[in-house]
């Protein structure tokens, strides 16, 4: 969902001079999809061009904060899929976004403490956030990445990460809500490519994108024309197949957010077009 530098402050937000640079760095007069994403989730923080944003989205597709909501519980029943049913104890989460309920690591821990946890984003509001919030179990562990997507090498080769992860040992990489932030442009399928090929077997690969599938044209048109300022890219069923070329695609395969290993959920649940999000996870051999 980001764009940015890999590269990681050595000034802590805390200080003055730590303060000064993070207010910098954020431009607050256009939309951030981590800061929009915690508007339609009920956050405070975000600006003000945040919410315009969220609002002529709202305005095209009514049901937006729900989709914002069954993703984050895909999340969760995701990490503990793979923390309870497959034993993953460390996990690549990247497009953290601003740390609500139920992020990874708190998913993870509470499952298995020893659970280690490295957090990719390159939002400086998230930066902050996830410094002094995501906060690990005395067990395990928890690292943040200032980091951009587009450039998996920067993040696999980040000093932290390798000091947290053991990638000779399995890892969940999660790509939540992200992937639709990249245009084919910066060869989306490549990225992930690349990504996939760091993990050793055993990995998972857990994927949520957004869809047009279940949209009206007259919908997909004006969603399209709600906000031209933040690249976005809607993938079809197919396309989001294309991302789990040769992985091992775990029951119940590619569906809706909602309806991903859902059992446990209150009925009844939101439907496919409610949400437009595909969801999946699939086994790296």
């Amino acid at each position: 969902m980001r764009t940015g530098a890999a590269v990681n402050s050595e000034r802590s937000e805390s200080s003055p001079a730590g303060r000064d640079a993070l207010s910098s760095k954020i431009d607050t007069s256009v939309a951030h999809p981590a800061r929009r994403y915690d508007y339609w989730l009920g956050g405070k923080d975000n600006f003000a061009a945040d919410r315009r944003s969220g609002d002529a989205v709202s305005a095209a597709f009514p049901t937006i904060r729900t989709t914002a909501i069954e993703n984050r519980r895909f999340l969760r029943r995701a990490v503990t899929y793979l923390s309870r049913e497959v034993g993953i104890r460390q996990f690549l989460d990247i497009g953290t976004g601003i740390p609500t309920a139920n992020n990874t690591h708190q998913v993870a821990q509470a499952i298995a403490p020893d659970a280690r946890v490295v957090y990719v984003d390159n939002d400086p509001i998230v930066l902050a956030h996830a410094r002094a919030l995501l906060t690990s179990s005395r067990q395990g562990a928890t690292t943040y990445l200032d980091a951009d997507l587009r450039q998996p090498d920067q993040i696999l080769n980040h000093p932290d990460l390798l000091s947290t992860l053991d990638l000779s040992q399995p890892v969940g990489l999660m790509l939540v809500a992200i992937l639709h932030f990249i245009k084919d442009t910066d060869d989306p399928y490549g990225v992930v490519n690349r990504l996939v090929s760091a993990m050793p077997s055993g990995s998972y690969l857990a994927l949520t994108h957004a869809t047009h599938d279940y949209m009206p044209p007259e919908t997909f048109a004006a969603v399209s024309a709600a906000d031209t300022q933040m690249p976005f890219q809607f993938r079809s069923r197919d396309q989001f197949a294309r991302f789990f070329d040769g992985l091992d695609v775990q029951p119940p395969g590619f569906v809706s957010v909602s309806e991903w290993r859902d059992g446990d959920e209150e009925q009844p649940r939101p439907t496919a077009a409610d949400t437009a999000v595909y969801g999946a996870v699939a086994r790296i051999a």
